[in-house]
């Protein structure tokens, strides 16, 4: 055998060990990539690969890189620990059985999966899948609305109902495409497929015709944008960009889509009619059941009436009199905040508020960082934060699961990656961004 025939074979048997080393991270950023396409479908097989990252997560828990990448992100995992805590606690003070922890399980869920972000995963894989997921839900939405004649599209899961849920989840993989969007180079692959996904999802949320969401995502898309041009110092791309995004929407919502803009003139109408005692559409409904959920909270100031038991509270005050019967199909406020103070009191609230409050400002310092990978992820965190801040005024976006899924998914597992990236030992090799 030659020289140059060894060294070949060498090298052969060098990369063979270390691609075979690897592939666990490649899978994992498989799975990650998948988690908001597996929120967004209706058969029971979207469980798997939320099940294969919690068992990969409880096995990495005990690494030394993943503990101390869930030190740096304490504050964001604690605040998710005591939202836990609360409702198990208050679950077991009314006695109301395990039933109503099912979404407190899934926040626990993602605590433990979080750890899948403190490996090595191959980011751009993970970004890539995530507009991916923008494209085909987006496109789903242009199919129902388009071809099917549905008025208010709402993608995979759930039917009518379903309709904010996606809307909500389109906007946040649309703030992340955006994110990532501006960091690839012009013209490349990368450009036009976080382009791509940030367009469908933005033009399929605007088809579920969802108030909220929408408004929510207008500031989260401009501190993105605000974010961008103080880093690279683009203030007029920057600028120009965000203002032809928004006179789009604006076009679209007032020209293609009449049903959409009257849902917003109806708003001064539908409060009016509320004031004079007929709470007659959806917002005079949103205001009659917020008035419901506050009285729960001044019977129950400290204990609420119970996690998952507004909407028993709300069917009593009908019976009574004492609320309108308008609100009768509802089972929860349609506003995260009251839905907290009217079921766990103000222990419940002062918990939800920590883990936006404290996920804003975990975000906020790391996105100023240099490292150009740390302030992406930071940025993206905090776009997905501040959006879900601000739809909790007009929903609850914690008791539909597909929606919690999705916060608690990315900002625990952006909180953790951004811990993980910041404290990397030298010696490691820099992780794709």
């Amino acid at each position: 055998m030659s020289a140059r025939s060894r060294d070949v074979m060498q090298v052969h048997q060098e990369r063979v060990p270390a691609t075979w080393h690897a592939w666990p991270d490649w899978t994992l950023s498989a799975l990650v990539a998948l988690m908001p396409l597996s929120f967004s479908v209706e058969p029971d097989v979207k469980a798997l690969p939320a099940a294969l990252l919690f068992l990969c997560g409880l096995g990495l828990l005990w690494r030394a890189p993943v503990r101390q990448a869930y030190r740096a992100a304490a504050t964001v995992v604690v605040a998710a620990v005591l939202l836990i805590a609360l409702e198990t606690v208050n679950v077991l003070w009314h006695g109301l059985g395990w039933r109503p922890l099912d979404h407190t399980a899934h926040v626990l869920l993602y605590v433990v999966v979080a750890a899948v972000f403190a490996r090595p995963l191959c980011m751009p894989v993970v970004w890539s899948g995530f507009s991916l997921t923008a494209i085909v839900l987006g496109a789903v939405c242009l199919v129902q609305h388009y071809w099917l004649g549905v008025e208010r599209a709402y993608g995979l899961n759930g039917g009518d109902s379903s309709a904010i849920e996606c809307a909500t989840l389109l906007l946040g993989l649309a703030l992340m495409a955006l994110v990532q969007w501006l960091r690839a180079r012009a013209g490349s692959w990368r450009w036009w497929l976080h382009g791509a996904g940030m367009a469908f999802g933005m033009y399929g949320a605007l088809l579920t015709q969802s108030r909220g969401p929408l408004l929510a995502f207008v500031p989260a898309f401009l501190l993105v944008l605000l974010v961008q041009a103080r880093r690279t110092r683009r203030w007029r791309w920057c600028l120009a960009l965000g203002g032809v995004v928004c006179l789009g929407g604006a076009i679209a919502t007032a020209t293609l889509h009449g049903a959409m803009l009257g849902r917003f003139t109806t708003i001064q109408q539908e409060v009016a009619g509320f004031d004079q005692g007929d709470p007659d559409g959806s917002v005079g409904e949103r205001l009659e059941m917020w008035r419901t959920a506050l009285r729960a909270f001044g019977e129950h100031p400290l204990a609420g009436v119970g996690v998952d038991q507004y909407a028993r509270y709300a069917q009593a005050e009908i019976a009574a009199g004492r609320s309108d019967a308008s609100i009768a199909r509802y089972n929860q406020p349609h506003n995260e905040y009251l839905r907290a103070l009217a079921t766990g009191g103000l222990p419940l609230l002062l918990a939800v508020l920590a883990v936006f409050v404290l996920a804003l400002r975990y975000f906020t310092r790391w996105m100023r960082d240099d490292d150009d990978a740390v302030a992406a992820t930071a940025t993206a965190g905090l776009a997905i934060a501040l959006l879900y801040l601000l739809c909790a005024l007009g929903e609850s976006v914690f008791y539909r699961v597909m929606s919690q899924s999705f916060f608690f998914f990315l900002v625990l597992g952006l909180a953790v990656r951004v811990g993980y990236l910041a404290n990397r030992p030298l010696r490691e090799a820099p992780t794709a961004p």
